[in-house]
């Protein structure tokens, strides 16, 4: 696993009402691999237009991150097999029905595939990586926590593939182990369509965290005084 510096200084914006007295940041990035975003190896793909977008919009948000000291962790789905996969019993269905947007599942980001790299437009060294996730809850099977909590990070920075799915199973997991949580609107997006992004993006808003813009989150006093030195990782 990569190791990072962490520059951390306070995240201050009342208006947000995150609800802790110190904030301390780091950018979780959920699935942003070939298997969804790459057209030439997907077997679980967005649409081209989607990937093109949320590349975009999570590269200017990880520069600006990188800048201040932010870790970015990216989280990487993988599998040994495809019994792996089976075990989920909704999964094993989707894979059984050929109209599910999800049939291919059996088939995703298999260890040694090429759909288990970080698109490389949003990879840097520095970055950390944990690339045992196995559900959509990130959380699970993963030494996420430990990595967040042995970091002092309290507040997590949401991008990534499915809005509709890890995006939201991980926000809600990440709620409930009392992490504050920012999801980033135009860096999150599904395969499953416009409808099932806004459905989970007001789920989230309504009882997980905030929901808000990169524009909002790079304009904000949320990193003000970065650059002080902190405890090296």
């Amino acid at each position: 696993m990569s190791q990072t510096t962490l520059r951390q200084p306070p995240l201050h914006q009342p208006s947000l009402r995150l609800g802790v007295d110190a904030p301390k940041a780091a950018i979780v990035a959920i699935d942003l691999h070939r298997g969804h975003l790459d057209m030439a190896v997907a077997t679980m793909p967005t649409s081209p237009e989607v990937a093109a977008r949320v590349i975009a919009a999570n590269a200017r948000l990880f520069a600006w991150a990188r800048a201040a000291g932010v870790p970015v962790v990216h989280l990487m789905t993988s599998y040994r097999d495809a019994g792996e996969i089976a075990a989920n019993p909704f999964w094993r269905s989707r894979a059984e029905d050929p109209a599910a947007t999800r049939k291919n599942v059996l088939r995703h980001n298999l260890e040694g595939g090429p759909g288990c790299q970080v698109m490389p437009e949003l990879w840097l060294a520095g970055d950390v990586l944990v690339d045992t996730k196995k559900r959509y809850d990130c959380f699970i099977a993963s030494d996420l926590d430990f990595l967040l909590r042995s970091r002092g990070i309290n507040t997590l920075i949401i991008t990534g593939v499915n809005t509709n799915s890890c995006v939201l199973a991980t926000t809600t997991a990440a709620n409930v182990r009392d992490y504050a949580v920012i999801v980033v609107e135009d860096c999150v997006d599904t395969m499953d369509g416009p409808a099932l992004h806004e459905a989970g993006l007001l789920c989230i808003r309504t009882a997980f965290g905030s929901v808000l813009s990169s524009a909002q989150v790079m304009a904000s006093d949320l990193l003000a005084g970065a650059g002080e030195t902190g405890a090296a990782a």
